[in-house]
């Protein structure tokens, strides 16, 4: 059992180290409700300051497996075009952790009739650890020569709006960064490495208690495989959501999400991994989610979310 924990987690350790080179970007399966993870043009685009909480616990049950914990919030400015937000994340990966503050900006360009086109930028500082002296055997280091560094980021991207329909483009890394970890026994790069990502989604009426919401996203990371990801649900009373996912390569994933009341809201997302041999060691990721939207016109309704 400590020989097969011990292989478990220099495989995490490993395969961290090739994810590190190819998508820092955190996985968030509820990118839906939360589209400033993705996407820093969405700052400010709900009539209302909005406050997200997220943790993220992958391949429950597998030693040093991913997890992540992020806060986010923004707002517009008021009789201006302009929004502002913050985030900060803690991601975590066997002997990996990452750690960032961003500030985000955007403006917000009135094209009539309730649409509009965001520009927006987002810039930061991530902190990246590789604590490899961790990671012991007979209680003998295995591996030696750990590595840390400070990486400023910045991300850009457009994201265009109505009523029902949203589509977006943002490069959430827009710098390349390599740093080497001095070590006699592993050779170890941690690469801060461009992404590309596409993002849309449509609501459609059912019937008066029933509302239909696809979605898709697609990551583009060089040196890694595309990925995408197709998303319904179904929005029930405008208070419940379900939805079911479909990340290729990688899960199938169960959403929900209940408003609470017109301004707090709930969400739970749990994937079931497909075709990894270290994810079937585990049982399946968990995501929680916790948004509250504080109002800016205490006089004015806060409209049913479609998008947040």
């Amino acid at each position: 059992m400590r020989f097969l924990k011990l292989t478990l987690t220099i495989i995490v350790c490993f395969w961290g180290l090739q994810y590190s080179a190819a998508q820092q970007q955190s996985m968030f399966t509820q990118y839906m409700f939360n589209a400033l993870a993705i996407n820093p043009a969405y700052t400010g685009t709900q009539e209302a300051i909005v406050a997200t909480a997220l943790a993220r616990q992958q391949w429950v049950g597998v030693d040093g497996a991913p997890n992540t914990e992020t806060f986010y919030i923004h707002s517009p400015i008021n009789e201006t075009n302009l929004g502002l937000g913050f985030s900060a994340m803690h991601d975590q990966i066997g002997v990996s952790n990452q750690y960032g503050v961003f500030f985000s900006t955007a403006y917000r360009l009135p094209l009539g009739d309730g649409k509009r086109l965001s520009f927006g930028l987002q810039g930061g500082l991530s902190y990246y650890g590789e604590n490899l002296s961790q990671v012991v055997a007979d209680d003998q280091t295995f591996l030696s020569g750990d590595l840390s560094s400070f990486l400023p980021s910045f991300s850009a991207g457009l994201y265009y709006y109505t009523r029902r329909f949203y589509a977006g483009v943002s490069i959430p890394q827009l710098n390349n960064f390599s740093v080497d970890t001095p070590n006699s026994l592993l050779s170890a790069t941690t690469k801060l490495v461009r992404h590309y990502f596409i993002a849309s989604g449509y609501v459609f009426d059912i019937n008066r208690d029933l509302r239909l919401k696809p979605n898709i996203l697609v990551k583009m990371v060089p040196g890694a495989p595309l990925e995408v990801d197709l998303n319904a649900n179904l929005l029930i009373k405008d208070t419940f959501w379900v939805g079911l996912s479909w990340r290729s390569l990688e899960s199938l994933d169960l959403i929900t999400q209940v408003n609470i009341t017109k301004s707090l809201s709930f969400g739970y997302a749990y994937d079931l991994a497909l075709g990894s041999q270290i994810s079937r060691m585990g049982s399946g990721s968990h995501e929680v989610m916790v948004s509250y939207r504080f109002s800016l016109d205490k006089t004015k309704f806060i409209t049913p979310r479609h998008f947040f």
